[in-house]
């Protein structure tokens, strides 16, 4: 289904949370309308656990979470599913093959729960539109930027990777998680089988390690409430 003047309705349905989306910062509401009738962008459904786009297929344009959830992931070679990360309303997802000259999606890509999604072609991003040319370039410059922070945090997953034993990949994370929050007490925005997916555990792994970890002092838990006890001992651990 296309946006169009025929589409007006399920346009302004949306129209909300596209326009807070990180990929239209800064472009005035008139502007969006204007740039969306030009753009285009396809609007799909899917269901929970449906492939959205699977590792290797060709790219079919950056996407917008409108509602629901998705989950970015990468397949081992033993056959184990990592989830990279988990998107909700308002982010976006294949914004890096949009520059490339590969155009295929370099990641499976899965309804984490049912989920409607918008995608923008390409090839429109980057062109210019006579009509919208100033806030073309804000879209092309807020593409940039969210490059830019998901660098960032590409690196910040690496550095929880790169750690020598389990308890210093869940340090890792956890600090990051504090640091970001300002606040030793906290909500993990993981469920506990998807936090052992990212950090590339194995769940009962995962599980020992944060129960060794509570028994010890370090940390406390309940469900997905955590608190960290001591930073400084945390931080010890990564040395």
């Amino acid at each position: 289904m296309l946006l169009s003047k025929k589409g007006d309705q399920m346009y302004n349905q949306w129209l909300n949370v596209l326009k807070s989306s990180p990929l239209f910062k800064d472009i005035p509401e008139s502007n969006l309308n204007a740039m969306l009738e030009c753009l285009k962008p396809a609007k799909k459904e899917y269901q929970g656990r449906e492939i959205v786009a699977l590792n290797g297929s060709p790219f079919t344009g950056i996407g917008i979470v409108a509602c629901g959830s998705v989950a970015l992931t990468r397949e081992t070679f033993s056959g184990n599913r990592i989830i990279l990360e988990i998107l909700g309303p308002k982010d976006i997802f294949g914004e890096m093959v949009a520059f490339s000259h590969n155009q295929t999606w370099p990641m499976t890509v899965i309804a984490h729960e049912d989920c409607c999604l918008f995608f923008l072609p390409a090839k429109k991003v980057l062109g210019n539109c006579s009509n919208i040319c100033q806030a073309h370039s804000s879209l092309i410059m807020n593409v940039l930027n969210i490059l830019s922070d998901k660098a960032l945090l590409l690196s910040k997953t690496i550095e929880h990777l790169s750690a020598r034993s389990i308890r210093g990949k869940l340090s890792s994370y956890l600090l990051e998680e504090f640091r970001q929050r300002g606040d030793g007490y906290f909500k993990l925005g993981l469920k506990r089988n998807e936090l052992a997916d990212y950090l590339g555990i194995p769940r009962p792994s995962l599980s020992r390690e944060m129960a060794n970890m509570k028994r010890d002092g370090f940390i406390d838990y309940d469900g997905l409430w955590v608190k960290i006890n001591d930073v400084i001992q945390l931080e010890q651990i990564l040395e």
